[in-house]
């Protein structure tokens, strides 16, 4: 029986001695394509060369092609692990002709592999072709031995294939294999089943599918073929599941093993999920891809929290996936080198990801099985939205983890009602962004888009110029002058001012013509062409017509520009230092600092830090130039170049290449060489969410300034401690070893103070319906001495109640404890302290044999634990 291994390769010789290039996979992020989420078929790296945007390097190549299908049109998610073929991670084996051959050679050379090389059966081979395509099935007849009776048409549904709502399409003709015992008959090919199951597509590219649906011919006719690696391999080594074949079965007996259950009924199920998702996981995390809440990276986090709960099905409570990360190498990492090679960060991130969860998903499980309890026993039939959004909002379950668990219970998910507060969560974040004036904004900006005014950016050249007034606006409302001392936004004809945009901030500086001028406190840049003045008129008036000297601050200016250059050097020594993956996720910057958001999973180490600083200066002190450019959005995949998932690009883009160190596409203004900057500083790392980081950074005199005051307040401390520079840190540990030996001390003290009152308290039991109970005020005792003195009281107690308090640090502090003999009577020590603790400002709680409160007001402690006696006897019904 073939291998995986080897049915993989034998596709791949089969077609280098057709004349083929064999190619790499791309990642599963094509960065030069903001359509796709993910590589979901393996044409998408030859997109542009099917549309003519770019010539091919090839005219026949294949390869196989790595594969993610979770979202949008191709989104297999729900079947995966329940069904035998569905993943959401796979392999595309294919071959593509760029304007060489066509119909003819496709369809004969499939079937010469599928017969002649891997002897597949003809007799349980199917064929299909598009209602219309005369041709293919004229082909299949004239170039192969298949049974006319078993060449179907079918109509667009079926056999006209489109990678999504836009882009490449023709028909296509499709190989079908009959898995049933006895022989199929038609009505089982196409019908969905896995007894009949199409393990080849044919796809003759032929046209473009456009935005308004229509269809225009491409430059030239292409063949795209696409056969399912892990299917074809479940045919050829006889396996009913794709699940059951050498692709899978190592990772199922791995996880198998790790929670020791067999593998058969629902834990084969989470078995199953689990092996796809981890595949997923580790290579979309190996091509660069974090665990994060948008994007890429949210589907991410939807995957591996749906693997983590379905390992919670199997018993498995500490994180367990990334231990199946060396045997996925051992399968697969000869074929993608890009695992082993970023296994590290893969195993970290996958790390991160699981212990992130764990702390929210017990808790998460346990609301959702209260929650879905309460519906079935009002004979309801769907899990309620409010809570739905409840847990996605406090316990990070994605709702499609909630659509699976509920359905587990035979539950629909109220999903309407999920959104609905989804939408209203958008809107108030949104809101809260804009404030009211943005609907007036989007109006005025509408109206200057219908009028057709636009303001020019001369300011890439100069920092100064002659421009001519537009239109002006006082409370979102266009007016045609502004009077002295009115504040108000004014659209120029041309401009050298910056509008916010890309993370820096908008230029400031003045408008003077004549007797007027209006000082501009912001550059805003609310759409395309659209630059707005934001300011205040400080001498004069300003009106619709005039001629006005633009002057930007340019002081101010050079020193944004400082921090964007450094921007882009921080983001080349992130990816040096930190890992090649390293995603910008956002940015600020501004005259006097820098703030830079970036995917990763976890605190970046003080010396690696040092170590990013320090390139960053050593590439200022370079003196490197900085060189602006142009090109063609089309032709920037496959140059290197850097582009920012989700960012809205022209189809001229502009790109910031820094001598030897990065190319990134950006429309900000820079340096003309790195000594311009100065000097760098990074002043902190934190973290902004999950999955993302952020770096706080300045340059230049700011850079100056803060190493100036670090240099004074080091300077204080050594005059405050006694010490020098050198021996600073030695001097502050060794203080701060003796005020933690001084407070274990005191604390030690206190408790033996504490310990010391436990004959005074047990000579106060008191009888409350036949209950000992010892309640008495400990006075200023620590929370923990009050602890281990309530230990030692009901330790001499065979039988009773304990309740304490005591005060410090302006707070109260309660406990209780209650003997098991009390606790099976139906007394309970946390609904008891609290009660206690809610006479003196607070609350709290905890288990019935013991529990701990606070209260905001320690004078009423004494009160409080006096009147124990009357809530333990409430309890006791007396």
């Amino acid at each position: 029986m073939m291998t995986s291994r080897e049915i993989r390769q034998s596709f791949l010789d089969f077609f280098r001695s057709k004349g083929h290039d064999i190619v790499p996979s791309s990642p599963v992020v094509l960065q030069a394509d903001p359509t796709l989420l993910f590589a979901n078929a393996g044409m998408n790296q030859f997109k542009e060369i099917f549309l003519g945007a770019r010539a091919a390097t090839a005219r026949r190549v294949a390869d196989t092609q790595k594969c993610i299908r979770v979202s949008g049109k191709h989104n297999d998610l729900e079947e995966v692990g329940h069904d035998t073929y569905h993943h959401t991670f796979f392999e595309m084996l294919g071959n593509w002709s760029f304007g060489d051959y066509y119909k003819r050679e496709a369809i004969a050379w499939a079937w010469e592999l599928l017969t002649g090389v891997w002897k597949l059966p003809k007799e349980r081979l199917w064929v299909t072709v598009f209602r219309e395509d005369d041709e293919a099935e004229r082909i299949w007849r004239e170039v192969t031995d298949v049974n006319p009776a078993h060449i179907l048409r079918f109509n667009e549904k079926d056999n006209f294939w489109e990678m999504g709502e836009t882009g490449p399409c023709g028909p296509c003709s499709e190989i079908h294999f009959d898995r049933t015992p006895t022989g199929c008959d038609a009505k089982l090919v196409n019908a969905g089943s896995p007894d009949c199951i199409e393990i080849w597509n044919l796809v003759f590219m032929q046209h473009n599918r456009r935005s308004d649906g229509s269809l225009e011919d491409l430059p030239a006719k292409h063949v795209d073929t696409g056969m399912g690696f892990e299917r074809v391999t479940a045919v050829i080594q006889g396996k009913p599941s794709n699940y059951d074949t050498d692709v899978f079965m190592p990772l199922i007996e791995a996880v198998a093993a790790r929670c020791g259950k067999p593998y058969e009924g629902e834990a084969a199920i989470a078995m199953r999920v689990i092996a796809d998702h981890v595949r997923t996981l580790a290579f979309a995390i190996a091509d660069g891809v974090l665990p994060s809440n948008e994007g890429r990276g949210y589907v991410l986090r939807r995957l591996l929290r749906r693997a983590v709960r379905y390992g919670r099905k199997l018993g498995l409570r500490e994180p367990f996936l990334g231990d199946l990360v060396p045997v996925l190498e051992t399968a697969m990492g000869d074929v993608f080198p890009e695992l082993p090679r970023n296994r590290v960060q893969v195993l970290r991130a996958l790390r991160a990801e699981e212990e992130g969860f764990a702390a929210t998903l017990d808790r998460g499980i346990a609301l959702f099985e209260e929650v879905a309890a309460g519906v079935a026993r009002e004979g309801g039939k769907a899990f309620p939205g409010d809570q739905a959004f409840k847990l996605y909002d406090t316990f990070g379950f994605p709702i499609d983890l909630t659509r699976l668990m509920a359905a587990e219970k035979g539950l629909a998910t109220d999903e309407a009602g999920f959104e609905a507060l989804m939408n209203a969560q958008r809107e108030r974040a949104r809101a809260a962004r804009k404030g009211g004036a943005a609907g007036r904004e989007g109006d005025v900006v509408a109206d200057l888009v219908a009028a057709g005014l636009r303001s020019a950016f001369t300011g890439y050249d100069a920092l100064e110029g002659g421009a001519t007034v537009l239109a002006l606006f006082r409370d979102g409302a266009r007016v045609a002058e502004l009077p002295e001392g009115a504040e108000g936004d004014v659209l120029l004809d041309a401009t050298p001012f910056y509008g916010e945009a890309g993370g820096q901030v908008g230029d400031t500086g003045r408008l003077e013509a004549g007797g007027a001028a209006f000082e501009v406190a912001d550059t805003q840049k609310p759409a395309d062409g659209i630059l707005m003045h934001r300011g205040r008129v400080a001498r004069g008036r300003l009106a619709e017509g005039l001629r006005v000297r633009a002057r930007v601050d340019g002081a101010r200016r050079a020193a944004i520009l400082r921090h964007h250059t450094a921007t882009h050097l921080l983001n080349a020594a992130l990816r040096e230092f930190v890992s090649p993956q390293v995603k910008q996720a956002g940015s600020m910057v501004s005259p006097d600092r820098l703030r830079f958001d970036f995917t990763w999973f976890e605190g970046i180490d003080p010396a690696v830090l040092a170590k990013v600083e320090a390139r960053v200066n050593g590439w200022i002190l370079d003196n490197r130039p900085v060189r602006v450019s142009s090109m063609a959005l089309k032709d920037v995949a496959g140059s290197g170049i850097i582009a920012v998932f989700d960012e809205k690009y022209g189809e001229t883009v502009r790109v910031i290449d820094v001598d030897g160190v990065s190319k990134e596409l950006c429309g900000g203004t820079h340096a003309a060489q790195t000594g311009q900057i100065g000097l760098f500083r990074i002043a902190f790392e934190s973290s902004v969410a999950a999955g993302v980081r952020r770096i706080e950074a300045m340059c230049g005199l700011p850079a100056y300034e803060w190493t100036r005051a670090e240099h004074d307040l080091v300077g204080d401390l050594c005059r405050r401690f006694s010490s020098n520079p050198a021996e600073l840190g030695a001097r502050i540990d060794a203080l701060v070893e003796a005020n933690r030996r001084l407070e274990k001390e005191l604390k030690q003290k206190a408790a033996a103070a504490a310990l010391g009152q436990v004959d005074a308290l047990l000579a106060g039991v008191r009888d409350v319906s036949g209950v000992p109970l010892v309640a008495g005020f400990a006075g200023e005792v620590p929370a923990g001495a009050l602890r281990e003195l309530a230990d030692a009281v009901r330790a001499k107690l065979a039988s009773g109640v304990v309740v304490l308090g005591s005060a410090g640090d302006g707070k109260a502090a309660f406990i209780a404890t209650v003997s098991d003999d009390l606790v099976k009577r139906g007394v309970h020590a946390g609904k008891l302290i609290g009660a206690v603790a809610k006479l003196a400002g607070g609350g709290g709680g905890g288990q019935p044999a013991r529990a701990q409160a606070g209260g905001k007001d320690p004078a009423k402690a004494p009160d409080a634990v006096a009147k124990a006696a009357g809530l333990l006897a409430a309890q006791l019904g007396g």
